[in-house]
């Protein structure tokens, strides 16, 4: 899933590409899910940008949105495998097919924008499982970040250095009592930080991610709290390109999993995974030591129940497509119990799990790979961001096995076939 980096990259283009061209023409697609499920129609989208100039590009975390010359703004999400597309530059998507020409539109597009300036040149919004979100905030450009959802979401590490310092975070991590790094994940606490920043994230400050958020000392606090603005820093400054990430991040090594020598680091130090808040976590045991109370009955042997699969090249099986799926709903849960006024995050969730069920087919799967239940642990436990309880999780999986059957043509599409992972980029 897009995380901090991989929108900072979408940001950069849409800079490059965008800002400062006016929409001459909008092309949408219809979509109740997309568009519908945060009060706004395809037909709306269109009539409000049609004709207006694109002001500016920025983001929050996991959100970006453009600042048009008039309200409405158009605010956007990528949910799990949404992107934004140019037509004359293929290098911004960050998981590119190999090999493949680019054809326009690209498939799965939500709305294409045709600018006035350049003929040749037009940006899509593509989404091939409908759970992104694009919805218009009838706000001035400055208050945007005091709207729903933006102001229901943590502060950015990237600019929001003034907010995010080291006493917030004390004060953050000792008012719960959760797993480290399930805290990082919640985007009500901090926006922007998925599963592999999260992991480079604890690895850089040599802190367990079980470990209860309430149980660090101040000096651990200090390293989380540089470790954090390092990594979502380096990571947002190189455009979530991984070729230009320091050669020492632990995301520059984990991709072994399931291989015959496995994953270690260059200095032979090994990785190993385990379970936090129902998600993998990459970990090296020998420089990140639980110092605390940890949270109980997480598998320390996770690598074990996925061997023999190979984490950079997932296979596609109709089976394993739709239970992948069916791990996305988890996309914005939060692992903690919601307070108050948090009413609109819970709502969000409920919307990833209605949102499975009506982009289902009845259509037949395709003949699944081998080892299904390993390969679908391997992709979607690495690519899943938001943590959710156990408990839940078993429940949308077994309620929903014969709904998250996919078509072939999203099967032969194959988000995963030929590509880097999330995180993992090409220039």
């Amino acid at each position: 899933m897009p995380e901090i980096a991989e929108v900072a990259r979408v940001v950069h283009f849409l800079k490059k590409h965008a800002v400062g061209r006016t929409i001459e023409a909008v092309k949408t697609q219809e979509d109740d899910i997309i568009y519908g499920k945060v009060g706004t129609s395809a037909s709306a989208f269109q009539k409000a940008m049609t004709g207006k100039k694109i002001v500016d590009a920025r983001q929050q975390g996991k959100y970006f949105w453009l600042v048009m010359d008039s309200p409405p703004h158009p605010l956007m999400h990528f949910g799990m495998s949404g992107w934004m597309k140019f037509s004359n530059d293929d290098t911004a998507f960050y998981r590119p097919k190999k090999g493949e020409e680019p054809e326009w539109p690209p498939r799965f597009w939500k709305f294409v924008l045709q600018l006035k300036e350049d003929a040749k040149n037009e940006v899509a919004f593509v989404d091939s499982r409908r759970l992104g979100r694009i919805r218009l905030v009838d706000a001035a450009a400055e208050d945007m970040r005091k709207t729903s959802p933006l102001k229901e979401n943590g502060p950015d590490p990237v600019i929001d250095k003034d907010i995010l310092t080291v006493d917030w975070l004390s004060k953050k991590l000792r008012s719960k009592k959760v797993p480290v790094k399930a805290l990082l994940l919640d985007q009500a606490n901090i926006s922007g930080i998925g599963n592999w920043v999260g992991d480079e994230v604890m690895y850089q400050a040599r802190l367990h991610p079980e470990q209860y958020s309430n149980t660090f000392s101040d000096e651990q606090i200090k390293r989380l709290h540089d470790a954090i603005m390092y990594v979502c820093d380096t990571a947002v400054e190189a455009n979530g390109d991984s070729d230009g990430f320091p050669a020492d991040w632990l995301m520059k090594h984990r991709w072994g999993k399931g291989k015959k020598d496995g994953s270690k680091l260059p200095t032979g130090e090994k990785i190993t995974f385990l379970k936090v808040g129902g998600r993998t976590s990459a970990i090296v045991p020998s420089v990140q030591k639980k110092a605390a109370a940890v949270a109980g009955g997480v598998s320390e042997d996770a690598e074990d129940e996925d061997a023999g699969e190979e984490e950079t090249k997932p296979k596609t099986g109709g089976k394993r497509k739709a239970k992948a799926v069916e791990e996305e709903e988890a996309e914005e849960k939060t692992p903690s119990k919601p307070k108050r006024g948090r009413k609109n995050i819970k709502e969000e969730a409920k919307e990833e799990t209605e949102d499975v069920a009506e982009e289902k087919t009845s259509a037949k799967p395709t003949r699944a790979c081998k080892n299904v239940k390993t390969a679908v642990k391997e992709e979607t436990d690495e690519e899943a961001e938001e943590t959710q309880p156990v408990k839940k999780r078993k429940t949308v999986a077994n309620g929903t096995a014969k709904q998250n059957k996919t078509t072939k043509e999203e099967v032969k599409s194959g988000d995963g076939d030929g590509r880097r992972r999330s995180g993992r980029l090409s220039k």
